[in-house]
């Protein structure tokens, strides 16, 4: 018996012996894949020499198998670094000697060993491993860069990079963008199952790009496109969605644009719904005090240059104030010189100040040139806000808005609650009645154009930050201007701003449907018969003062 015990002892052991072996040769089976591989003399030729397609083949399938010397050898390449011989390759190093490419280690080529050529397409499928090898790398900005430069690169071979920096990745929106990259390698699969889902996937995304590519699949299949009906109705499906998406984007890009536009023609009507509206006092050269307003921003920012480098991103806070009081005074020397000795004469006040708009321009290609002058934008106005994938909203245009508003508010308060507007309304309502009262009205008609001048300055301010800055700038307004000012209703700052806001809208959507030029003749034609039907504009001014 206990013989046998022992016996059975022994076996036991020898069976737990075999079974340890047994597991370790499974793990070892296992873990043999993990490993990095070392590349061959063979490979390394591959990927340096040889028709595109053989090398971009060897490339993948090196960088696929987690070969270390991939990105030394691939860079090399990019850097002209390589030279080549019948069996091997070699990389040249900033000294002048040189390495086996597959090895690492020191060899000297033969004298017969020639450059190693890279074309364009090779070039990018270099680029496009680079950045999928990238994907590994510690920093979450060298990911996001290699995710941005893939989006474009990525192929069926570059798989299984993509699917474990896809498995490693734990930023959220990386993740969501490596999600999008891995589908469209498979977009191109040679799986209809995959390339299935990975339309699938694409339907969800709202990248103009994606649609682009989704379009490519669709062309017919002898031109390359899809070729399996499931695989082509489920990418149909996508596009369909996609581009329903797209659209509220691009709608809301219209009316952002719009009312972009409409915030501007508001600030360079503003001024002259005081001039004209309220004055009576055709200003033709109302274009060309917004034009001082831009310069004086110019001179402002060359100034915060030039002295205060270090706040040169607050010049534009300077400037509005700078900007105002410059149109303000040219404005004001204007009246007083010109239009004081020329009210009621509509005539020979129009002809006179299209007479000093000429002036006005030849005088600032004089002292600035012919050429447009640079006015750039603060770092805090540079840039948008993403609200979509196909609508970025500029900072300067929303702070064009803004600052609309802002103009719009304060001349309303400074017509409607101060003493100075008081004066203003009662001279234009009933001058001689005013002058009974004691009001000094030719005092009151300087301050009152020097207003509407200054905000034409403003308007000049905020266009510097969107256009080109020259001598021509307020020609392209003064129409749009008196546009505005007739449509609202004369006299009527209320309408001015409803008549600006909906022009800009209307504009820009009639551009998207025929055209900026006519866009332009549609509204002109609008205007034209709404003024035939109802004379007093939008906004009419009630009581005896319509009458007078």
């Amino acid at each position: 018996m206990i013989r046998k015990g022992r016996a059975s002892g022994r076996e036991a052991g020898r069976s737990a012996v075999a079974m340890l072996r047994a597991l370790l040769g499974v793990l070892l089976m296992a873990a043999a894949p993990l490993a990095v591989r070392a590349m061959t003399a063979e490979q390394a030729h591959a990927i340096a020499v040889g028709d595109s397609e053989a090398r971009i083949a060897a490339l993948k399938q090196a960088a696929a198998a987690g070969d270390a010397r991939v990105p030394v050898i691939a860079q090399a390449l990019l850097d002209g670094a390589v030279k080549v011989d019948a069996t091997r390759a070699y990389l040249v190093q900033p000294d002048g000697s040189a390495v086996e490419a597959a090895s690492g280690q020191p060899a000297t080529p033969p004298d017969e060993a020639e450059d190693a050529i890279v074309n364009n397409r090779m070039r990018g499928e270099l680029d496009a491993v680079l950045a999928a090898l990238q994907l590994r790398s510690a920093d979450p900005e060298q990911r996001r860069a290699a995710v941005k430069q893939l989006r474009d690169g990525a192929d069926e071979a570059m798989l299984p990079m993509i699917e474990q920096a896809l498995a490693a990745e734990t930023d959220t929106a990386l993740k969501a963008e490596l999600t999008v990259v891995r589908a469209r390698a498979l977009i191109a699969s040679s799986d209809a199952a995959k390339r299935l889902a990975a339309a699938r996937a694409l339907g969800e995304e709202t990248d103009p790009a994606i649609r682009g590519l989704l379009t490519e699949r669709l062309r017919p299949a002898a031109e390359g496109g899809e070729s399996d009906a499931a695989v082509r109705a489920a990418t149909q499906r996508a596009l369909d969605g996609m581009n329903d998406r797209l659209a509220w984007g691009e709608r809301a890009g219209v009316l952002f644009s719009g009312l972009s536009l409409g915030s501007i023609l508001m600030l360079a009507a503003l001024g002259l719904a005081i001039t004209y509206g309220l004055m009576g006092v055709i200003n033709m050269a109302h274009g060309e005090l917004i034009m001082i307003g831009a310069y004086a921003t110019y001179l402002v920012q060359n100034l915060f240059r030039a002295h205060l480098p270090g706040a040169f991103d607050w010049y534009l806070v300077a400037a509005i104030p700078v900007s105002f009081f410059a149109a303000a005074a040219v404005g004001a020397v204007l009246e007083r010189g010109v239009i004081r000795f020329l009210y009621g004469r509509p005539l020979e006040t129009l002809l006179a100040t299209w007479g000093i708009s000429l002036i006005l321009i030849q005088l600032m290609r004089s002292l600035f040139g012919a050429q447009n002058v640079p006015v750039e934008n603060p770092v805090w106005l540079s840039g948008g806000v993403a609200v979509a994938s196909n609508l970025t909203l500029p900072y300067n245009r929303i702070a064009i808005i803004v600052f609309a508003g802002l103009v719009l508010g304060g001349m309303a308060l400074l017509i409607a609650k101060t003493r100075l507007g008081l004066f203003v309304r009662g001279v234009t309502q009933n001058r001689p009645m005013a002058a009974c009262l004691g009001v000094h009205t030719a005092r009151i008609d300087t301050m009152a154009f020097a207003l509407g001048a200054g905000v034409a300055g403003l308007a000049g301010c905020a266009l510097s930050q969107v256009g080109n800055v020259g001598p021509d700038l307020g020609q392209g307004y003064i129409v749009d201007s008196f546009m505005v000012v007739v449509l609202g209703g004369v006299g009527q700052l209320a309408g001015t701003v409803y008549a600006a806001l909906g022009l800009g809208v209307v504009n820009k959507l009639l551009e998207g449907w025929a055209g900026a030029v006519l866009a332009k003749i549609m509204v002109l034609v609008f205007i034209v018969i709404f003024i035939q039907k109802r004379p007093s504009g939008l906004f009419a001014l009630k009581g005896r003062s319509a009458e007078a």
